[in-house]
């Protein structure tokens, strides 16, 4: 497979949780009280796991266009951003920044709970949009249609289905890849949906590799280590498909890159190593 060369120019437009990771010796059934043994507290959610996925893969900081509330959370995570090699580029929200709970248990199995409306950035918050025009790639999980239409002028546009069906169809923009889970409800969407239809579509489909169309089955990759969680996986996949599409790779090989950023995820306890 071909080498990610470092000096890309990626940016991620989306949104981000602070995710609370808790190990459990079993997922809670109604009336039970679970014991938590290991925790974990980071920025997550697809925009934020996406940017930092980014950011390793190429050695190089990765502007991420995102909102936050003018709260503690929003604070910590700015900071922790930075710190996992992300810039943070904000659009303030005087609504508290959105917060979820992560349990997985002994078998790997998980559970995911948000708590408040996600943030989301769009085109009339005064950031500097004009920098996607620089980019080699693009990846967006969260804005309004006109953001998705400045997103549009990056080299490589890639988006999940959780940018929301309206969105994508108002924004009519041409997608080189929609990257969502085949085992997700919420991230279906028909083929005839898009006008423009994109480029690709992939849907993953966790250890059975997933479907890419046009071009059928892919595999998975075997995973580096014993599996700890899936948390951040998909996200981590999409953001190595972007890499290598920006990159100039073989369909093939871009999608190989992602399906090793997903299967090296999955072997430790939250979304970052």
């Amino acid at each position: 497979m071909a080498s990610l060369h470092a000096d890309l120019t990626l940016a991620v437009v989306g949104h981000l949780e602070w995710v609370n990771f808790l190990a459990v010796n079993a997922l809670p059934a109604p009336g039970q009280i679970s014991r938590a043994h290991r925790s974990l507290e980071e920025p997550a959610g697809a925009g934020a796991v996406v940017a930092v996925q980014l950011a390793r893969l190429t050695g190089q900081r990765v502007a991420f266009f995102t909102a936050l509330g003018k709260d503690e959370i929003g604070e910590r995570s700015e900071a922790r951003l930075l710190e996992l090699g992300v810039i943070p580029i904000v659009a303030w929200r005087d609504q508290p920044t959105r917060r979820g709970i992560s349990l997985v248990d002994h078998s790997s199995d998980r559970a995911i709970t948000v708590i408040g409306e996600r943030l989301t950035p769009v085109a009339n918050d005064p950031l500097p949009w004009e920098h996607l025009a620089d980019c080699d790639g693009v990846f967006v999980s969260a804005t309004d249609p006109q953001g998705l239409r400045l997103a549009r002028a990056a080299k490589v546009l890639t988006a999940t289905p959780r940018l929301r069906l309206p969105v994508l169809q108002e924004a009519g923009v041409s997608l080189d890849a929609l990257i969502g889970s085949n085992l997700d409800p919420a991230e279906s969407i028909e083929e005839d949906a898009l006008t423009p239809a994109p480029t690709l579509r992939i849907a993953t489909e966790g250890e059975k590799g997933g479907i890419l169309i046009p071009g059928g089955r892919f595999e998975a990759q075997p995973l580096p280590g014993l599996l700890a969680e899936t948390y951040g996986c998909g996200d981590s996949f999409a953001a190595g498909v972007t890499a290598g599409l920006a990159a100039g790779f073989a369909i093939t090989d871009a999608i190989k890159l992602g399906a090793q950023c997903g299967a090296t995820c999955a072997t430790h306890f939250g979304p970052y190593a």
